[in-house]
Parts: C-alpha cells; structure tokens; sequence
C-alpha cells in the first residue's frame, strides 16, 4: 500500500477517534453509557471468527442479545467504525448477517450480491475492510435453498437465457453447475469455495494473509437450524 494510503488512512482514523471521544462526552450527559462505544478490533482473525461463531450459536438457540443496537453505540460510531468482519452473502432476505450473526452497529460490513458472486465492483467493496480498515477477517456465506443458485441451475439444465442482467448471475454460476452434477445444495457450497479462492488470490489479500493479518473462510447457512458452520 503507497505511503499516501496510510496517510490518509491515519487521518480518517484520527480524526474519527477524536469526534467519536467528543460524541460519548456528549452522549453521557444524555444518560448513554459509553459501554456501546466502538471496542477495539479483535487483533487475529482468530478471535474475530470466534466472535461471530459465538453471535451465531446465540441466534440459533433463541439467546440472541441483539448488541451494539442502542443510542450509544449510535452515538459512538457515528465519525468512526472499526467492523471486525467482511460479511460477503447473498442478497437472500432470510439471510441478514447482522442477525445471523447476532452483532449491531459498527460491527460487520455486509457486501451482498445474488449466491453471493462478485465481479469488479463487489470485489473493490469486499477490498475495503482489509485495505482501508484493517479488518481482519472476511466470510463468504452461502446458504440453503438459495433461490439465484436455483434459478441458475434451471437455466443452464434447459439451456435458457434469464432476462435482463439476471444472465450474469448465471454465467457466475455455470462453473460450480459443472462440478455439482445437478446437485443445487453441492452448488452452494462449491460456489462458496469458489469465491473464497478467488478473494485468497486477491493482489491486496495475498500479502495480508501471508502475514496473518487476514483469513479468509467460506461458510453455510442452514434456513432451517439457523446454524453457520465452516465449508472453507
């Protein structure tokens, strides 16, 4: 990263960490608490993965504690974020990672697409974190009875063409449809192994994995347990 990055990148951070101090004084003196205030990122991807396996168990069980939702952590945010985690998922409305993953405000950034493939401008938007946040952990989460990769497998087993851009979705899809034999649930996840394959090669990625300031891990979402466990 040039040495103009890193300035810049200091001095979005000072700044933010300074307004984000004068915005908890002011919350005080409303009755907010500062303990909703943005936490230090988790320093390993390690930890960062634990963190979110542990918001999931909560929401599978039905022990979800919804954090980081209140005026506080609004308050505290608000000119600074430190997300420990690049959700990439599908834009499937049963999967909101946020709830999947029973975290708040400030905590993930969501990148979402159809069978969450990407192209150019979502790989730039999955770049964000890692090279201009420092997060330290990005998770491509497929998921069960995933309607695009449905509609794909459809289309390319007729031999039809979806309309509009919706094509584009397909075409994404084709090389996991090879491998899956007709499997839609295989689908799924070779996709998912997919993705995270092509985020490792990432010319921003690959230095940043390599000293383990990054991992990279490919998940599914089980609509009917709502359990995430580990594919990649």
């Amino acid at each position: 990263m040039t040495h103009n990055t890193v300035d810049r990148r200091t001095l979005l951070r000072a700044t933010g960490l300074v307004a984000g101090g004068l915005l908890l004084d002011a919350g005080a003196a409303h009755g907010l608490t500062p303990s909703s205030a943005p936490a230090t990122s988790p320093p390993t991807p390690d930890e960062a993965w634990a963190k979110l396996r542990e918001g999931n168990r909560r929401w599978a069980s039905g022990t979800a504690i919804h954090p980081h939702q209140d005026l506080a952590r609004r308050a505290g945010t608000a000119q600074n974020q430190e997300p420990y985690a690049v959700v990439v998922s599908c834009i499937d409305s049963r999967v909101p990672p946020e709830i999947v993953f029973d975290t708040g405000i400030g905590d993930l950034l969501s990148v979402r697409s159809a069978a969450q493939t990407i192209d150019p401008l979502v790989s730039g938007a999955i770049e964000y974190g890692p090279a201009e946040l420092d997060t330290p952990l990005i998770v491509v989460l497929g998921h069960q009875r995933c309607g695009a990769v449905a509609a794909a497998a459809h289309a390319l087993h007729e031999d039809t063409r979806l309309p509009g851009d919706l094509h584009h979705i397909v075409e994404a899809l084709r090389p996991a449809y090879r491998r899956a034999s007709g499997n839609t649930d295989k689908m799924i996840r070779i996709n998912t192994a997919d993705v995270v394959a092509k985020l490792k090669a990432d010319k921003l990625f690959v230095p940043r994995i390599a000293r383990k300031q990054l991992k990279i891990v490919g998940c599914y979402y089980s609509l009917d347990t709502g359990q995430v466990t580990r594919v990649v």
